[in-house]
């Protein structure tokens, strides 16, 4: 915290005297729309921070942000202190992160980004590029990479507990999005199911192991056809094969009926030839028929501390733009292993 010292009367500084702390200035930010489902979360969390001056911009007129300051468009939230924040928060649809990131960039600006970082892998290495070269802050949102449950998959890994961890096999499935069917449009998604609910569990894989060797992925429409985007997947499975032999797989589906109690959930489980560890990232709830109450880690407030922390230390904190460069080519590996039917060697690290 900075402090100051007492003067004497004319002005002078004791440097004998003991200091005061003084309270820091208010960080300026900005959230770069509510499109994204998590803008209402991070808008709250940041809303509760005296030490955080909060604007929302919200150019699709969503209306879901309530008790801060709204304005129609970025060029007014850009434009809301005379020398413009100091961080945005990205939460727009995915094919709109890049313009954002590069207009943070290009203004020295620190920025939180939602996931997937970009929609394409060449979008994703300017982004990284320009934020490396402006010496501003670039994190990509993953709540989950703080879970406790991830935690301590990582640390049984590291320790040996687990032995030689052989196979991983990992769940993220969720509702077909209904309230914001950008999620659902390959241009303004990039994809579909695959895109959305590969990346968190391919950012836990890379926090242990590091990028794959080769990914192979196959898709379908088979549920809520009907309902998707066209071109849009509504189911599928990618497996990474790391250079250790280790082999990962991720269901990453649109599967929860509409009627499920909650969107849906991650699972991981490690098998390694000294035991086996099965986490699940939001086994903290408690309910009944129709019902689900969370309780216990917040991690979307985990990520908002690690981000205002990294802004005003100006540090680089994980997970990082280049972490979220690394999930987006495991997604296009993916996107190309479908295509082609055939796996994928990584060329993005």
């Amino acid at each position: 915290m900075l402090t100051a010292r007492p003067t004497d009367p004319a002005g002078r500084t004791d440097p004998a005297a003991p200091t005061e702390p003084t309270t820091p200035a208010p960080l300026k930010i900005a959230l770069m729309s509510c499109a994204h489902t998590h803008a209402v979360s991070y808008a709250a969390l940041l809303r509760a921070r005296a030490e955080v001056d909060l604007v929302v911009a919200d150019p699709d007129g969503y209306g879901d942000v309530r008790g801060v300051r709204v304005v129609p468009s970025f060029e007014d939230a850009w434009a809301a202190w005379p020398q413009g924040p100091d961080a945005i928060v990205v939460t727009s649809a995915n094919a709109h992160h890049k313009d954002l990131v590069l207009e943070a960039a290009r203004r020295g600006v620190h920025v939180l980004c939602e996931k997937p970082l970009a929609t394409n892998v060449p979008d994703a290495e300017a982004m990284v590029a320009a934020c490396r070269d402006a010496g501003v802050v670039l994190m990509t949102a993953f709540p989950v990479h703080f879970a406790p449950a991830v935690q301590a998959l990582r640390t049984a890994v590291a320790d040996g507990t687990l032995g030689e961890v052989i196979g991983l096999t990992g769940t993220n499935n969720g509702k077909l999005p209904s309230a914001r069917d950008w999620f659902t449009d390959v241009e303004l998604a990039g994809g579909g199911a695959m895109v959305d609910h590969t990346v968190h569990l391919a950012e836990i894989l890379d926090s242990i192991f590091g990028p794959p060797a080769t990914v192979h992925a196959v898709t379908n429409r088979i549920l809520h056809a009907e309902r998707a985007g066209e071109g849009a997947e509504t189911g599928g499975l990618v497996t990474l094969t790391y250079d250790s032999g280790v082999v990962a797989t991720i269901d990453c589906s649109w599967s929860q009926p509409a009627d499920a109690p909650t969107w849906g959930g991650l699972r991981l489980q490690a098998l390694g030839t000294g035991g086996q560890l099965q986490i699940d990232a939001f086994a903290q709830h408690v309910g009944g028929p129709g019902q689900w109450l969370p309780y216990g880690t917040d991690t979307d407030a985990l990520l908002v501390d690690a981000f205002l922390g990294a802004v005003r230390e100006g540090r680089a904190a994980d997970p990082t733009g280049e972490v979220g460069l690394r999930t987006v080519a495991v997604v296009a590996a993916a996107q190309e292993s479908v295509r082609t039917g055939q796996p994928v060697t990584l060329t993005t690290a």
